[in-house]
This record gives structure tokens, sequence and C-alpha cells, in this order.
């Protein structure tokens, strides 16, 4: 604790994050490096704030409160153990356990009976557009959840409507011309350059690719099980590719190359690469390359272009990138060159029609 020049104790390590409904501010006694730990809903100066500041600082969090029946702290939590929740893939689960968390911690007290569509808009407005959709989702699976738990009579969020946000600009899609550029800069035998070929081979995003090793081959062909939709997808490895495909010509004598472990990819260490900080990393090495801008995930959305304006089907991009539904497989190829797919030889001929944006026409005078 510290004294300010007017002469008032200062808590060291206390984090201001929002208001509580009660109108106090929210504190978590954050000290650098380490993760938060939630204050009570007290003014600072409370003896009680001061017990749990005390018992945070000594490394002891303080437990949340018994939830009481009826009570949206009751309901987080059997959500939380239901067969619903559970099944969401790791990292979804991890996102929503922060919203339920919060909304679990600012509305517990209240009762889920009385909770109503215009708590929920109240909710929502302390976030911009895109995180208070992400956060009305949360609401809604879980109102879902306790409407067919007969915890509650009506699904309240499901009156709320979604906010309009500005059109997403998303990964930029790599080109052929990006590609190379990549490959010129990082040679064969470098880490930069066999995560790429894995990328480009598999489509797999660079969470998937961190995990996929030998053990995953055969007969030829790679499969896995995505961890964002436990939807399964397979490329062509040592089998004939079709066509379509333009498989690497480096992948192989990239793997050649490298350190042998679990993983087709290891660090320096020779250990598998974690999954959490390969974004970042393959992104700095982009920039490094003169791709700015560029990232993991363009890649993928690259090839389905690529796939695309070669001729491979909706059906067949799907199993490719592991996608579960057509218009997955419509978005990711939206930058697919027209002009390529109209006037490509017959080889590349295109097998499905290709929606155009309808303009209006000008009304000759």
């Amino acid at each position: 604790m510290r004294r300010n020049i007017r002469g008032h104790v200062r808590l060291k390590h206390l984090n201001a994050s929002g208001l509580w409904p009660s109108g106090n501010v929210r504190f978590y006694y954050r000290p650098k490096g380490q993760k938060g730990i939630p204050m009570p809903d007290l003014k600072p100066d409370h003896p009680d704030f001061l017990a749990a500041y005390l018992s945070a600082s000594n490394g002891q969090a303080p437990g949340p409160e018994k939830a009481v029946t009826g009570t949206i702290a009751a309901g987080v939590m059997a959500y939380l153990r239901s067969d619903v929740y559970l099944a969401l893939a790791p990292s979804t689960r991890g996102v929503w356990r922060r919203y339920l968390d919060d909304i679990r911690d600012r509305y517990g007290k209240a009762t889920m009976e009385t909770l109503q569509p215009k708590h929920i808009r109240q909710d929502l407005t302390q976030f911009a557009a895109h995180p208070a959709n992400n956060r009305l989702k949360v609401w809604r699976g879980l109102c879902k959840w306790w409407l067919a738990a007969g915890l509650i009579e009506d699904n309240p969020a499901k009156h709320v409507e979604r906010r309009k946000t500005p059109p997403a600009q998303g990964a930029i899609p790599w080109s052929r011309a990006d590609m190379q550029t990549f490959r010129e800069y990082w040679p064969v035998g470098s880490q930069e350059r066999l995560a790429f070929e894995l990328m480009y081979q598999t489509c797999a995003s660079i969470g998937d690719m961190t995990r996929l090793g030998p053990n995953m081959v055969k007969d030829g062909w790679l499969t896995y099980s995505r961890q964002k939709s436990d939807s399964t997808a397979v490329c062509p490895w040592t089998a004939p590719a079709p066509d379509w495909f333009e498989p690497s010509e480096y992948l192989h004598e990239c793997i050649e190359a490298a350190p042998k472990g679990i993983t087709f990819l290891l660090t320096a260490q020779k250990r598998p690469r974690g999954a959490k900080g390969a974004a970042s990393w393959f992104s700095g090495i982009c920039s490094t390359a003169g791709l700015p801008n560029h990232s993991a995930h363009g890649i993928r959305k690259g090839r389905a272009a690529i796939f695309k304006e070669n001729g491979a089907t909706a059906d067949q991009r799907m199993a490719i990138l592991g996608h579960e539904t057509e218009e997955e497989a419509q978005n990711y190829s939206k930058s697919a060159d027209l002009v390529r797919i109209i006037s490509g030889t017959e080889k590349f001929q295109l097998l499905e029609p290709v929606p155009t944006p309808k303009k209006k026409r000008k009304q000759i005078k």
C-alpha cells in the first residue's frame, strides 16, 4: 500500500474494469504478469473489500459465493456443467467462459425468471458492436439451454436483435505473387518456410498446423480434426493430387531438412511449437519477408480461391478445408479471379456457377 499526496492509501495492483450494477467500480487485483482476481462489489475503503484485497495479495483468491437456486448465478453454473457447453470446441469454451463468468459476477444475485430482454439490451450497451454481438451469442446460448432445461418459461435473449456492424475486412487472401515473395525470402531448411509449406499443402489454420505430424498420414493422405469445429479435413500427401490442387513442390524437401519429432514443425529446442503464440510469430515473419498485414489465415483463404479458379467443386473445397457448409466454402473463395475462371483452359473449367454482385443498370437517355 502507498499513500498519495493527499494522505489517502492507494492499493497497488488494482485495475478498474467498468462498473457493477450497483454503481461501484469493478476492480481486479492484477500484479504484472498474473491473472486478475476479481474484488467484491464494494467501495475500496470498505473493510470487507480490504480483507479481500489482503487475501488476494497473499495469493488467496476469494472463492465464488454459493449460488442460490433460481438465480442467474445458479443458472450459469448449471449451464457450465451441461453437455451443450461441454460439446463446444475448447477454444470456444474458453471465450464463452469469460463472458459467462462476467455475467455471473454482475447479475448472479438476480433471478432467471425476472430476466427480460431490456436487461440484456442494457448489458450490451457497455460494449462496441462486435463484442456486443459476441456477448449476445452467449446470452442466446445460455437462455436457450435454460428454456430447454425447464428453468425459464420464455427465452428473453431471442427478442434482442444483433447490432449492425461495419463489414469486416478479414484476413487478406494470399495471391500467387505473395506466396512467391515469401518463398524467395525464407529458404528451404528454415522453420518459417516449413510452416508456410505445411499450411499451403494442408490449408490448415496455424493452430491446427502446429499439431500436424507423421502419425496423421495414412495411404498417402493426411487426415486431421479441426480444433475449431471438430470437422475432419483431408489432403493429398504423397498420393497423386488432382490437377486443381496445385500441391507444394517444396513440402517434402522442407520436411527432410527439418529435425524429426512427433509434429512436423519444431522449435529451435526441438519441441512442438505452441499454437497460442504461433499466429503472432507467423505474422511477424510475414512482415519480415515484405508482406505486412498478411497472416497465416490468409494462406487458407488464398488457397480456397485458387481451388475455385482451377475448377474445384464446393464439396472438394470443403473436404480440403474442413468446412461443413457450402456457405463457408463460398465465403473463403470470394477472392477467386473470375477472369481466370471464365477464360481458363478446359483443364481448369468452371464446375459451378459463380455469384456476382447485382448492379443497377443505368438508364439510357
